[in-house]
């Protein structure tokens, strides 16, 4: 077992490897920018329109099971750094086959995220300029982080670094803006009190499952960090820091969002669903051209999810290539960077796109229901890896544990047993149902090639 300064340098299958252009300051960011996306700005409303003020509670509950997946996962990472993040440790901890499982379906997840976020984010601008083609926009947006990714890695790190700054410093000035009119100090308006928080449970139980259920996807992304930790300058010391000071950080923001929407805005405004729970909120608060501002901020989140999914698909393809659990081609390294493995992944983001205006009804929404329930696949895998890892550092190399589980391994188990409960919620829900049983068709699929696979290679 090597040192805890053995920096785990990936070669391409040429024999080049990837380079170590990411600082500290760009980890920290992608650690709190990975999470904030769209689906907290805009998805968020759906959650709220069905769980009323109790989303709070919702966001709670997702947020803590969460932060005990992105420990496990940091304990793992800052141990053995590596471009493949939850793969490579399942690979470790499992065996081959759950490392093919966990990191060819993250790869289509984060795939098809890329055409999503594309789409989104044309609809924005082609709202600004009308008359113009939304899949042109997706083009232009798709080459512009196409060409960021092929350049050196830091140039991906300098974008994800100011797109999460942004992201961060709107949350920031929105939570601000939004106690100062809680408590009645904001020039303009007056304190709405307690009055919309009296309809606690407006759908009963049924509705907070809604909202959890919700609020559970609306926190992906998590992942990304570990990912690049394995192209820092110090991986394990830069994975460390990043996981122990998002955490908490990203609860902020969440949880104290939802906390302040649901106290400025009646539950079942319109707006709410219509326009985004932050738009509902500013304009709550009379503040001019709120709706703009927001679309602005929208547009910097998706732009920010697609370049930071375009990364981290090209990065999984790549360490699976190193691995022997894909083709040889998307290994091949350039300047430090998986050139053939960032240009497959981009293409595939766009054909989820020409999908989407060619087969809207059948092959996309089949696509859609495919990665409903992929990342709650993989929060299973990092919780399996980590019981079965940790043992194993403890025994052979103790000083590797730069961080470490709280609580091992009853926390661990809560958190499995909270994913557990996700699932049989999603199993009770038509609409979440058709999600997890097509997810878990693709599972199994995979997990039977990579299953066969690995017998193969065993017989070589």
């Amino acid at each position: 077992m090597p040192s805890s300064t053995t920096q785990e340098t990936p070669t391409g299958t040429d024999g080049v490897s990837l380079s170590h252009g990411l600082k500290q300051r760009h980890l920290s960011m992608i650690a709190l920018g990975g999470v904030i996306g769209a689906g907290l700005f805009v998805g968020s409303g759906a959650g709220i329109a069905a769980a009323g003020p109790s989303i709070v509670v919702a966001y709670t509950l997702s947020g803590l099971l969460v932060m005990l997946v992105m420990r496990m996962l940091g304990e793992m990472s800052a141990a053995h750094p590596s471009s493949g993040s939850f793969s490579a440790h399942a690979e470790r901890a499992i065996g081959p086959w759950a490392g093919f499982t966990a990191g060819w379906s993250f790869w289509v997840l984060l795939c098809t995220a890329v055409g999503l976020e594309g789409i989104g984010a044309a609809k924005i601008v082609s709202g600004w300029l009308p008359g113009t083609p939304e899949w042109l926009w997706v083009a232009l947006f798709m080459v512009v982080f196409c060409g960021t990714n092929l350049a050196a890695v830091k140039n991906f790190g300098e974008f994800e670094f100011w797109f999460a700054a942004l992201k961060v410093a709107a949350i920031s000035l929105f939570l601000v803006l939004g106690v100062l009119a809680i408590l009645g100090v904001l020039p303009g308006t007056d304190s709405p009190g307690a009055g919309n928080l009296t309809d606690f449970l407006p759908n009963g139980g049924e509705g907070l499952v809604i909202g959890l259920l919700a609020s559970v996807f609306a926190y992906g992304g998590l992942e990304t960090v570990t990912i690049a930790a394995a192209e820092s300058e110090n991986p394990v010391q830069g994975v460390a820091r990043a996981v122990r000071t998002a955490m908490w950080r990203i609860a902020l923001f969440y949880i104290g969002s939802m906390a302040v929407i649901v106290t400025l805005v009646p539950w079942d405004s319109k707006e709410v669903v219509e326009k985004g729970p932050y738009v509902a909120a500013l304009d709550e608060l009379g503040i001019p051209g709120a709706g703009q501002l927001m679309n602005v901020v929208v547009l910097v989140a998706l732009l920010s999810a697609m370049n930071a999914n375009v990364y981290g698909a090209s990065r999984i393809a790549y360490s699976l290539v190193e691995r022997g659990q894909g083709p040889r081609g998307l290994g091949r390294v350039s300047g430090g960077v998986p050139r053939v493995a960032v240009l497959a992944s981009s293409v595939f983001g766009f054909l989820c796109v020409l999908l989407s205006y060619w087969r809207p009804d059948d092959v996309f929404a089949w696509l859609l229901n495919m990665i409903g329930a992929v990342i709650l696949a993989v929060w299973i895998f990092i919780a399996v890896s980590q019981l079965r890892l940790r043992r194993r550092l403890e025994r052979e190399a103790p000083e590797r544990l730069a961080v470490r589980m709280w609580a091992f391994p009853w926390l661990t188990w809560v958190a499995l047993a909270g994913m557990a409960a996700v699932f049989v919620l999603m199993a009770r829900e038509p609409d979440t149902r058709v999600q997890l049983y097509s997810t878990g068709g693709m599972i199994l699929v995979l997990a039977a090639v990579g299953y066969a696979w690995q017998r193969a290679r065993a017989r070589r």
